[in-house]
């Protein structure tokens, strides 16, 4: 027997991410892959996003939720691995379909850092750094990124 699904259904299944995750801790906090998305990013199904737009999406919601755990004098930045370069200060985050994915900030030294990553090579560890001495407040690139992907949803 066929089951019959109405276009809403079938429309609000392929929103719904193929997710899990596992913790070694009780408690552990709320993590991306156990949350709803949120609406901007389900109103387009997984199957209608370029590999960098639904990569570039899911980052989103991983930095957001590693800042959400930060301490107030603490901002996130970018452990690079596989090389000796450091780390990168995030200031920026974009995509360029079908394949790219770009970081854009500044390492240690304050040098202006980007980094062009093809999806398929991506390899991104999230580091926890003391606030940059020279802002008052941490930078909270998660929120900017939101922001600007509701704004493109809106247009």
């Amino acid at each position: 027997m066929t089951d019959i699904r109405t276009t809403a259904e079938a429309h609000e299944e392929s929103a719904i991410p193929c997710a899990g995750v596992v913790h070694t801790t009780a408690g552990a906090p709320p993590t991306p892959e156990t949350m709803p998305l949120p609406p901007q990013i389900a109103r387009a199904s997984v199957e209608s996003k370029s590999p960098a737009q639904w990569a570039y999406e899911r980052l989103l919601l991983y930095i957001r939720n590693f800042e959400d755990q930060l301490n107030p004098d603490q901002e996130v930045a970018l452990g690079l691995t596989g090389a000796e370069a450091g780390v990168l200060r995030i200031e920026g985050l974009g995509y360029f379909a079908p394949d790219m994915l770009t970081f854009y900030g500044t390492d240690d030294n304050g040098a202006r850092t980007q980094l062009i990553q093809h999806v398929s090579q991506l390899n991104v560890m999230l580091v926890a750094l003391p606030k940059a001495p020279e802002r008052e407040e941490p930078r909270r690139i998660g929120f900017h990124l939101a922001r600007a992907l509701q704004d493109a949803e809106g247009a």
